[in-house]
């Protein structure tokens, strides 16, 4: 009994040392942190299922698949992006004590992401056709046809994970990461089952996964508005609340959102025209690119956590005034991350084999697949958490429009023209395009890196 207490000592002074501070301690930050990594994890490992399910429809249904997700990620992120914007205001006005204005918060963001979603999806689906020939017309005809079924399908579906978006982010802005979580597991739980009956029970391929993921969404939709309007009282929303909106309060919340939004859209187009350059490698670069990609959010559960939980720690420091914790926070999170980045690899990457073996891919992209997992796995570990977690950071204290700027320039002159030189007119193929990206990580870390030393980050006044 004494040896097992002399052994948690050092682990707590390790604890109250770097985690703890007059804002909050480490109880209540790693209260934070396990339902957003426990929510990470399921949503990367139902991602990774849903991959090798549709995998059984064979490549074409696999890369019509991947493609319209670039397309999804990039329209996606756009609301997800005001949502975020609605998390740091609610996680100010939370550290300020302010409980009036966190509820108003919580209906601004649930209206404005809610409105968007339904604007974007309209437009994808009133533009499909045009859309996927712009930007995937060189594919062959059979993975377009599946590509114009999923994009149609997830354009409707946008209104129900939107707000579901929106409300979990107001929820982890006060802290509620429990709840944020419960609602989480439902959609993505819900949508893995659909997609075991549709796709591998009633053999409906595309079709299904785009029934699955309607229907996932909408009821997550409901369960989230219940929550809400119903279970939560803290919060106190009413209905009526979602159609009054003081415009002060938007500003707010777009001050944030909106150039995290054009961010996001520039940085997820770059993705998107980056997938382009690997549409015209063929339909076994494309696998080779979906299925790295999936398993690389593999190795960035815990560290994609750290990032959403920021938000939330960083958010109510600074809304208490409390510059000093929140620098004492970032710079821990930042250490963690990295080293959960070196420990997720070394024990992921011995298991390369039977991890690839149930996506079921032709044995002429594994060797491809090792080499582009490998590179990445190594190069992420001093990179990841600098590009990813501290903007994160420096955005919820309110220096939104130097994050943004600099991720949308930093995208564009590294990952997109790089990764063209290397992956298309140096022949480099996936691979290319994979260490553009790495170097895109290097140089923006960088500049975040500069940026957090100097006091401008906090100096913004949003609440």
């Amino acid at each position: 009994m004494v040896m097992q207490l002399r052994a948690r000592l050092p682990k707590k002074r390790f604890l109250e040392k770097y985690l703890s501070g007059e804002s909050m301690d480490y109880r209540q930050i790693i209260a934070l942190f396990i339902p957003v990594l426990i929510d990470q994890a399921f949503i990367i490992g139902l991602n990774l299922v849903n991959t090798a399910m549709i995998s059984s429809s064979g490549v074409a249904a696999v890369s019509a698949v991947n493609m319209v997700d670039a397309l999804n990620i990039f329209l996606i992120n756009v609301f997800v992006a005001v949502a975020t914007g609605g998390t740091v205001v609610v996680a100010q006005y939370k550290g300020s004590g302010n409980d009036r204005m966190v509820s108003q918060a919580t209906a601004g963001s649930v209206t404005s992401v809610s409105l968007i979603a339904v604007g974007i999806g309209l437009l994808l689906m009133g533009f499909h056709t045009p859309i996927l020939n712009l930007l995937f017309g060189s594919a062959s005809a059979d993975v377009l046809d599946s590509a114009r079924v999923y994009l149609i399908g997830s354009s409707i579906s946008y209104l129900g994970i939107a707000t579901v978006q929106a409300v979990c982010g107001a929820l982890r802005g006060v802290g509620r990461t429990r709840a944020s979580l419960v609602l989480s597991l439902i959609m993505n739980l819900l949508y893995v089952v659909l997609n075991v009956v549709f796709i591998n029970l009633l053999h409906m391929g595309v079709l299904g996964m785009t029934l699955a993921i309607n229907i996932a969404r909408y009821v997550g939709m409901a369960c989230a508005l219940y929550y809400l309007f119903k279970v939560d009282t803290a919060l106190r929303v009413r209905v009526r609340d979602l159609f009054h909106i003081p415009m002060a309060m938007l500003r707010k919340i777009m001050f944030i959102g909106l150039p995290f939004a054009a961010e996001q859209m520039f940085f997820n187009g770059g993705k998107l025209l980056t997938q382009v350059f690997i549409v015209s490698l063929g339909t076994y670069a494309i696998a080779t690119n979906a299925i790295a990609g999936s398993l690389a959010m593999v190795f960035q559960i815990p560290v994609s956590a750290l990032s959403l939980t920021i938000v939330t720690v960083v958010g109510q420091c600074i809304g208490r005034g409390n510059v000093a914790d929140a620098r004492k926070f970032i710079k821990a999170f930042l250490w963690i991350g990295s080293g959960s980045l070196a420990l997720i690899a070394l024990i992921l990457m011995p298991l390369f084999h039977p991890l690839v073996s149930i996506f079921s891919p032709p044995p002429e992209i594994i060797h491809d697949l090792f080499v582009v997992l490998l590179v990445n796995s190594i190069a992420q570990v001093p990179l990841w958490a600098i590009s990813f977690v501290l903007p994160s950071a420096l955005r919820a204290a309110g220096d939104s429009k130097f994050t943004s700027i600099t991720s949308m320039l930093t995208m564009w002159l590294f990952r997109v023209i790089l990764g063209y030189i290397l992956g298309i007119v140096l022949g480099y193929g996936i691979l290319g395009v994979w260490l553009a990206m790495n170097s895109e990580w290097a140089v923006r870390g960088g500049i975040f890196l500069w940026r957090f030393r100097g006091k401008k980050w906090y100096a913004h006044k949003l609440i």
